[in-house]
């Protein structure tokens, strides 16, 4: 057991992505078990389970689709079973989404960016509200968007969907405080990895992208999976815990 965290694995959603990886990752290098939660990527969250292993930690997958409630009750079950229970959640699903105007996107974009991104929080929160009641406190931490405070052009479908899980991070942080559940979030500029590599390849990240996002950023590169870890392992651990209902910009100073 870390002096971090309590007995048992923080439970990673959407840990067989870019981002993902690399926050179950640093958790695991702080000393804690992890429990990787995918949909589809059995391959990638194996892999990642080694890589968490090689720490000396014990790592778990299951897979999930997060609008389930049934699914996401039988992996925290499994989980817990696995680790003894689960002290920390980290939130960090989402759907590859086009790059484009409102003006442009349709009701099936925007609902099925709620349904996986809003829906699927909220969803795998209530579970794990439960659970951490029941378990004598816990932790979540949201990974959300940098454009909360500056609205990048044509990333809505990502922005809009993280802002309504802002509103439910202080919720959480006000309701369930009173059983020493804490929730925060960390707010994720441009990572190099995962969504940001896949639209590179599509080529809607281009020179001109790269050009004019840089003149948004005070660090003029772009940031690291593990530094969103970082962020999050603070979060959830012992040392942030007289803090709750906040954000931190992880974002390279993104739009100051």
């Amino acid at each position: 057991m870390s002096k971090d965290f309590p007995e048992g694995a923080v439970m990673v959603f959407g840990g067989s992505g870019g981002i993902g990886q690399g926050v179950a990752v640093e958790f695991a290098k702080s000393g804690t078990d992890v429990a990787i939660c995918y949909r589809s990527k059995k391959d990638v969250a194996e892999k990642t389970a080694e890589a968490i292993r090689a720490h000396g930690v014990k790592a778990s997958i299951h897979q999930v689709d997060v609008r389930d409630k049934a699914q996401v009750e039988a992996a925290v079950a499994a989980a817990a079973k696995e680790h003894g229970r689960v002290h920390s959640m980290v939130w960090g699903a989402g759907p590859l989404v086009p790059q484009i105007h409102i003006a442009e996107w349709t009701q099936d974009h925007y609902r099925n960016a709620i349904e996986v991104e809003v829906f699927g929080f909220f969803t795998a929160s209530q579970v794990l509200i439960e659970h951490f009641r029941a378990n004598g406190g816990g932790s979540f931490v949201h990974l959300g968007s940098a454009g909360h405070d500056w609205w990048p052009a044509m990333d809505g479908l990502s922005v809009a969907p993280k802002a309504a899980n802002e509103a439910l991070i202080k919720g959480i942080a006000k309701e369930e405080g009173k059983y020493e559940i804490r929730a925060n979030s960390v707010l994720v500029g441009v990572i190099d990895a995962g969504m940001f590599h896949e639209l590179t390849k599509q080529g809607v990240f281009d020179e001109a992208w790269v050009k004019e996002t840089h003149k948004l950023l005070a660090l003029k590169r772009w940031g690291q999976p593990e530094d969103i870890g970082q962020a999050a392992v603070f979060f959830a651990s012992n040392r942030a815990r007289y803090v709750t209902g906040q954000t931190i910009s992880v974002s390279g100073g993104f739009g100051v």
